[in-house]
């Protein structure tokens, strides 16, 4: 029996038989920006729609419950709101990929605590700041960016073509399923090893005896022992899934070349060795019809290649034992960066592997190396440099410099930082970093403060003030209000002289904290100067 809602605006008629509102959305009714990451696990947010305008996953919503509703999908928000949206994740870096960004900015868009929202949603390419700083700016403007320079190095960074621009944020990055022919016919795992047909998802899903549901998870095992020795450092892994968020898709006409499971984005090199693309031309070739293959979230955990196990010792002097599940390529890689570990490759029953997952096996040849040195200096096998601090008893803190005192901030500067939860108590540092750049947008410099933490009771998240000393000199002080500025840049103060009569004296200013003003000449010291001219 059919029934009604609203979608974007619009009455729409569908079937009941049980499928679930994003089935509907997608695959009926052509709604492609609501993604599906996970169906029916409820986890990733990328399905996310607005039910009377509140946000709902659609994954895990029957359709029958929308029944004379309105539904609102990242396509009926208005078009300001999706231009605005669509800006800031594009000019703060809050939108790579695009697969996770249309349900994000539907949720936001009725959200008034913008982190506590963000708990509903994962996102594999930016994390979270980069979101919250757009949500923060929405509807402000942006200095033009690049966004070809953008591609390029998103290009370099996953190792395939990535389009970057508003348009991505939208969920328009030309994803594979989104783009298959509508009369294609789907293809899904059937569980043997083959592909189940049909007419349409759920036909293939039945064919294959496919029962969506939640799934749970098994305790994690690390299959390999560490080799025997005396090792300055060792550590052993497990099976790592790159949990890239759009599954595996492709489709294909018949005589045709298969579209391309990596539209833009690497998925961390998990999908080099996609089974989608290869069964998609091979479907479409036997069918003599176009056919879509779709993997869910299942079927990628189960099928998809995972970074392969390690155990490894290593010595002061760069020797040791890796020990590594079987792969092709991982000897190779680990050598790149590890030439003194010898590689011991183990057969171990298991999902498959691969070298192509990023920087398997030398990332943790470096990692275990970095170890044993005592240090966290990294290099890739392509020259890259990386280095790192962790210690259990100091924090470092992250300070915005004033774009007017940047340029007297160094390393080693003395710091003051009084953290709310610490009652006010000033905890002394120092300066350890500098970035040497200002932001374009705040017109400040960012700088880091290292604070002893013996104690462990800083934590992260605590919120403070940090007063950093730039130079420590005795000099004459004003208070910002007592000095005036005319249009030349001319600098004078209001001193009350004998019988209480008030000149105007002009001054040389020095440094200024925008509480307070250097005075470097024009003044001795002794005079009586009014602090608030105009009051």
């Amino acid at each position: 029996m059919p029934f009604q809602f609203q979608l974007d605006g619009r009455q729409v008629e569908v079937d009941v038989d049980g499928s679930s509102l994003l089935e509907v959305l997608r695959d009926r009714l052509g709604a492609r920006t609501a993604k599906d990451g996970c169906s029916p696990q409820g986890q990733c947010g990328c399905c996310t729609v607005l039910v009377d305008g509140a946000p709902r996953v659609a994954c895990v919503t029957p359709a029958r419950r929308v029944a004379g509703r309105e539904v609102t999908t990242l396509d009926g928000l208005p078009e300001p709101t999706r231009t605005q949206w669509a800006d800031a994740l594009c000019a703060t870096g809050g939108s790579q990929c695009g697969f996770c960004t249309p349900g994000i900015i539907v949720r936001l868009t009725a959200a008034a605590d913008v982190e506590q929202a963000l708990l509903a949603h994962l996102c594999r390419c930016t994390g979270w700041r980069t979101i919250v700083e757009a949500a923060a700016r929405v509807g402000g403007t942006f200095p033009a960016r690049d966004l070809d320079a953008a591609s390029q190095r998103a290009t370099i960074e996953g190792g395939v073509p990535q389009r970057v621009g508003p348009e991505v944020a939208l969920g328009e990055g030309g994803f594979a399923d989104d783009t298959a022919p509508a009369d294609a016919l789907v293809a899904v795992p059937d569980g043997r090893g083959g592909w189940a047909v049909g007419e349409t998802l759920g036909e293939a899903r039945a064919a294959a005896g496919k029962v969506q549901g939640r799934r749970t998870t098994i305790d994690v095992r690390r299959p390999l022992d560490i080799p025997p020795g005396e090792w300055d450092a060792a550590f052993r892994t497990t099976w790592v899934e790159p949990a890239y968020l759009e599954p595996d898709a492709s489709w294909c006409v018949p005589g045709g070349e298969p579209y391309t499971a990596l539209a833009n984005g690497g998925a961390f090199g998990g999908k080099a060795d996609s089974p989608a693309s290869v069964a998609a031309r091979e479907l479409a070739d036997r069918y003599g019809r176009p056919v879509r293959v779709l993997l869910a979230r299942e079927d990628v955990v189960r099928l998809g290649a995972k970074r392969p196990p390690v155990a490894g010792g290593a010595r002061r002097d760069g020797t040791g034992v890796l020990r590594v599940v079987r792969t092709p390529g991982i000897a190779e890689a680990i050598a790149a960066v590890a030439p003194g570990l010898v590689v011991e490759e183990v057969d171990v029953a298991g999902p498959p592997t691969s070298a192509a997952v990023r920087a398997a096996g030398w990332a943790e040849a470096a990692v275990l190396l970095a170890g044993a040195r005592g240090d966290a200096r990294i290099v890739a096998p392509n020259g890259a440099r990386a280095e790192a601090e962790a210690s259990a008893d100091k924090v470092r803190v992250r300070v915005a410099i004033p774009e007017n005192d940047a340029a007297w901030t160094d390393r080693g500067d003395k710091a003051v930082v009084v953290l709310r939860a610490m009652r006010g108590q000033p905890i002394e540092g120092q300066v350890s970093r500098i970035s040497r750049r200002l932001d374009t947008d705040t017109r400040t410099m960012n700088a880091e403060i290292d604070l002893e933490n013996a104690a462990g009771q800083l934590l992260p998240g605590m919120y403070g003030e940090a007063t950093i000393t730039l130079d420590e000199r005795e000099a004459l002080v004003l208070p910002a209000g007592a000095v005036r500025f005319d249009e030349e840049g001319k600098s004078t103060v209001y001193v009350v002289g004998p019988a209480g009569k008030v000149s105007l004296v002009e001054v040389q200013t020095g440094l200024d904290d925008g509480r307070r003003i250097e005075i470097a000449s024009g003044l001795d010291g002794d005079e009586r100067v009014i602090a608030t001219p105009n009051g």
